[in-house]
């Protein structure tokens, strides 16, 4: 065979024609060679897409004189993970888990123990919206001081409201963070690994407050439509939570912040058929439907990489 040329398109994934161009293979060839299961490949939307970086690491191979180049290459170095989608729940995203039947499941705990079971190969995926204070940045701080994420991308979710879920009518008239130090309110506090406690945590810290200097309205809350109901039943005077929490329990909504929400994922597991059946479901428009009537959701950028491990 003839040196392959060494001009490669600055994409993650080539095409068929550009990898037999590449390879100087006739796209027969090439087809055959998909099939015997002879060169790595994923098939999206009955298309054949090949993992550049894996192309390659062979090219490389045959001009050192490696080993003969075309045998099973494997996509990405982890072992496959369950199903599961770890770390922070977000309304939205668990529905349209369950309205695509893409076969994914959901598994709370916040996003910071959601990104520690994703690392451990513990989920397929994490969901993650954490504020980096010093930057004002979402997530992908979190991702470069712990480092080793070769083929992990982040891809975005949603922006979502974040506020104070507090009663109808708002007793207290809670306006800012401030309010919640100036007036004592009782919080509905939630579990150090949530974002919405990172996100606490530095909305006080620019007023001049801590955590610390707010009286916690009962137990500690593991998801933000427990913090609505710890606020309904009267046991807080408000709790940090998304806008689709308060409108979902008929509570009243004190805007804040508007976050990033991300998901986690290797590269690999993009083009799965779980995946991609629920990325083929958020394109139709139901999506956006069910997002204007849960209210807080800003999609402009859903679906954009905001993340990619080399």
């Amino acid at each position: 065979m003839d040196s392959p040329s060494p001009a490669i398109p600055a994409t993650e994934y080539l095409n068929l024609k550009e990898v037999a161009d590449l390879l100087r293979l006739k796209e027969r060839k090439l087809y055959d060679l998909v099939k015997e299961g002879r060169i790595p490949c994923v098939k999206v939307t009955g298309k054949w897409l090949f993992p550049r970086a894996r192309i390659e690491a062979w090219i490389a191979g045959a001009e050192a004189g490696g080993p003969a180049p075309l045998t099973a290459i494997p996509v990405g170095s982890r072992a496959r993970p369950p199903a599961i989608v770890a770390g922070s729940r977000d309304p939205l995203l668990d529905w349209a888990i369950g309205e695509s039947r893409c076969g994914l499941a959901t598994l709370g705990g916040g996003s910071l123990a959601g990104l520690e079971k994703f690392r451990a190969g513990g989920a397929v995926a994490a969901g993650l919206h954490l504020l980096d204070a010093d930057s004002g940045e979402y997530n992908v701080p979190f991702l470069d001081r712990r480092g080793g994420t070769d083929g992990m991308v982040l891809i975005e979710w949603a922006r979502r409201e974040q506020g104070l879920v507090v009663p109808p009518g708002n007793p207290l008239g809670l306006a800012s963070a401030a309010d919640i130090l100036a007036k004592g309110a009782r919080v509905a506090m939630r579990q150090p690994e949530a974002g919405a406690h990172v996100l606490l945590r530095a909305l006080i810290a620019r007023v001049g407050g801590t955590l610390a200097d707010i009286p916690a309205g009962g137990d500690v809350c593991q998801t933000g439509l427990e913090v609505g109901l710890a606020v309904l039943d009267g046991r807080a005077d408000c709790g940090l939570a998304v806008r689709a929490v308060a409108r979902r329990l008929h509570l009243d909504f004190v805007p804040l912040a508007w976050e990033r929400f991300d998901l986690l994922l290797d590269r690999r597991d993009y083009f799965e058929p779980p995946f991609q059946a629920l990325l083929a479901f958020c394109r139709t428009p139901a999506l956006a439907a069910k997002a204007a009537d849960l209210q807080g959701y800003d999609l402009s950028g859903h679906g954009t990489v905001r993340f990619n491990g080399a």
